[in-house]
């Protein structure tokens, strides 16, 4: 009888294996602001559905009230949510891919991206459309950056959603 098994067993209850979640310090080569730019869209519908859930009147039932504020609860963390993931693919774009070269190419290059992630924090601490639809502007002048960084003409086309606006996409 091999021990082998019975010992991967012990060492597995002793020290467990701990997920680690990055993109991408290997570094892979995998790069895209689509994440971000669908994460702001998200950011700008749940603003508008936030603004435009009606709030229960003076004679609201207990239950009535009670899912509104369950309503409300959702809409903000998914809001919220998609705000911090917008931020996080901010950040891999502008730490991971970017680099010198791409600074002396796009001079204002912190500047786009440091506007960019105060915009994903107002749209996250807010709820009007103004701060949702700064971060979508933020996130799509990165996009572009980020295609032109590539050698490629971005253009803009219709997003298809729910909240309009706009998607870059590379030529």
């Amino acid at each position: 009888m091999s021990l082998s098994r019975p010992i991967a067993g012990l060492a597995s209850r002793l020290l467990p294996v701990k997920t680690a979640h990055a993109h991408c310090d290997v570094p892979c080569g995998i790069y895209d602001p689509h994440l971000a730019q669908i994460a702001a869209h998200t950011v700008v519908r749940m603003s508008v559905l936030i603004n435009e859930l009606e709030k229960p009147g003076p004679d609201a039932t207990q239950d009535q009230s009670a899912i509104y504020s369950h309503k409300i609860a959702r809409m903000t963390a998914v809001k919220e949510h998609h705000a911090e993931l917008a931020k996080q693919e901010l950040r891999i774009l502008w730490g991971d891919y970017f680099k010198p070269e791409h600074l002396e190419q796009f001079p204002n290059l912190h500047d786009t991206f440091w506007k960019a992630m105060k915009a994903a924090s107002e749209a996250r601490v807010h709820r009007n459309v103004a701060a949702a639809n700064g971060l979508l502007t933020a996130v799509l002048e990165v996009a572009e950056t980020f295609w032109k960084s590539k050698g490629v003409s971005p253009v803009r086309q219709p997003s298809r959603q729910t909240t309009g606006g706009e998607l870059v996409y590379p030529s």
